[in-house]
Formats: C-alpha cells, sequence, structure tokens
C-alpha cells in the first residue's frame, strides 16, 4: 500500500500502551490475512480517524483499531492471529 497519508505503528504507541499497560510497539503480531509476522511499529497507521486504524505492510488487512474512549482506550483485534513479546 502507497499512501502519503499513513505513518508507522510507532503513532499508536501511546494509546496501545494506555490500553495493554506496557509498549506494544515492539510486540510481533501476525496477520490474519496473509500470515505475515511484524512488530506492531513496522504496521501502516493511518490517525485521521477517530483513532488509529493499524494495517498489514504486506496486504493491507486491517490488524488493529485503537479509539479513544471516555472510559479508556478500546482495541479490536480481529485480524491478528497472535501476539508475541519480543523478548530482550
Amino acid at each position: 500500500m502507497s499512501d502519503d497519508a499513513h505513518v508507522d505503528g510507532n503513532a499508536a504507541g501511546g494509546m496501545l500502551a494506555e490500553a495493554f499497560g506496557a509498549d506494544m510497539t515492539a510486540v510481533r503480531g501476525c496477520c490474519a490475512g496473509c500470515g505475515a509476522v511484524n512488530p506492531i511499529a513496522s504496521l501502516i497507521t493511518y490517525t485521521r480517524a477517530p483513532g488509529a486504524v493499524l494495517r498489514c505492510p504486506g496486504c493491507g488487512i486491517v490488524m488493529l483499531v485503537a479509539v479513544a474512549m471516555p472510559g479508556g482506550v478500546r482495541v479490536s483485534v480481529a485480524a491478528l492471529r497472535w501476539l508475541e513479546p519480543v523478548a530482550g
């Protein structure tokens, strides 16, 4: 996908840290669409919506959506097969 309106997954780092209680940018996720494995930081991210929309850099499927709500951050992870922290 090529679009000037996107940034990388680091742009959603603050919202994801609020939702999960830890830095999520280095966590690896497997795309439910194509099976590609990428760190959250490398996902194609759109922030012009009411939240952050993170897409697979391989196939473009929406992997994760994070939206700031009055009670906290709501995260949809419908297109993730799994998440895995990186040992460090």
